[in-house]
């Protein structure tokens, strides 16, 4: 089995942990994104035609719901999972250009956007802020309200009410404070600061919730997803040359990393990390070497 990490951050990788219990005749396909609730219940959110699944820890199939396809598909391209403390889920599917809110038995609690609509934010007269077009990640303030990276098209984080009023947008296609290349993911720590994944400027760029900017971690490499554990570590996805995880202290201090290991991920898009440290990648890669969710079981 291969160990990755070092000191008390070390891993067992489990590449098997989900496909060992993908029902017969399923096909899992592309796994942007995973997700556990409070019960330790792990969530992923696939491009097959059973986007949303559920898992025990050990990776027995639990249940699925939601159903995909160009219509009347409920979901197109998923690409973003979160779970907030209520346990609802929060899903952005970046080809419906909207952000869903759902109870645990698929019931929809609210919608942002208009399914189908792409808003441009970008017009010949100047920024506008009316979301989305090809949103991509949700986080929640521990106030409650909800930030969403409009991240593949706009170049924009939303605020939103916790009820879904829209407050907030800022951002903009560039490489400066407040600029981004594309918004992979957002996400929010204890504080209320907002996290953004601003991919191909190869930075985390650090926010106040009303958007001003803070300033930014330069060591990394393409981030995809940033996950804030109960242990207030940070831990961060990265999706360029050799793609793995990174950890660091809640000031940015490395405290291990590992990347350009075929036998941990292979084409790593999201992440989550359950209540015992464990971490879970998601993964995309057109092979089915990449189209798994792998378990890094804490040692």
């Amino acid at each position: 089995m291969t160990i990755v990490g070092e000191g008390d951050f070390r891993y067992e990788v489990d590449r098997e942990w989900l496909l060992r219990g993908v029902p017969r005749h399923w096909d899992l396909a592309e796994c942007p994104d995973v997700a556990v609730d409070s019960e330790g219940l792990v969530w992923v959110f696939s491009r097959s035609d059973h986007p949303v699944t559920c898992w025990s820890p050990d990776g027995d199939f639990v249940g699925s719901w939601g159903d995909r396809g160009p219509q009347p598909g409920e979901f197109r391209v998923p690409h973003g999972i979160f779970i907030d403390g209520d346990d609802n889920i929060w899903l952005a599917d970046h080809q419906t250009h909207q952000v869903t809110k759902h109870a645990r038995d698929g019931s929809v609690l609210m919608e942002l956007g208009t399914f189908g609509y792409a808003n441009i934010t970008v017009t010949t007269g100047g920024l506008q802020g009316a979301p989305f077009n090809m949103p991509t990640g949700i986080g929640i303030a521990p106030d409650g309200k909800v930030f969403i990276s409009d991240g593949y098209a706009n170049r924009r984080v939303h605020r939103f009410s916790s009820t879904g009023e829209l407050e907030l947008s800022w951002g903009e296609a560039g490489q400066g404070p407040g600029q981004f290349a594309i918004l992979h993911k957002v996400a929010v720590d204890s504080q209320g600061r907002v996290y953004i994944c601003d991919r191909e400027n190869d930075r985390i760029q650090i926010f106040d919730g009303d958007g001003n900017y803070l300033e930014q971690w330069d060591d990394v490499v393409m981030p995809g997803d940033i996950y804030f554990a109960g242990d207030g570590n940070v831990y961060v996805l990265e999706q360029g040359p050799g793609n793995g995880i990174s950890i660091f202290t809640p000031g940015g201090e490395l405290i291990t990393r590992w990347r350009g290991n075929k036998d941990a991920c292979d084409a790593a898009h999201g992440c989550w990390v359950d209540g015992d440290g464990n971490i879970y990648v998601a993964e995309i890669g057109a092979t089915s070497a990449g189209q798994r969710v792998t378990k890094f079981n804490r040692i």
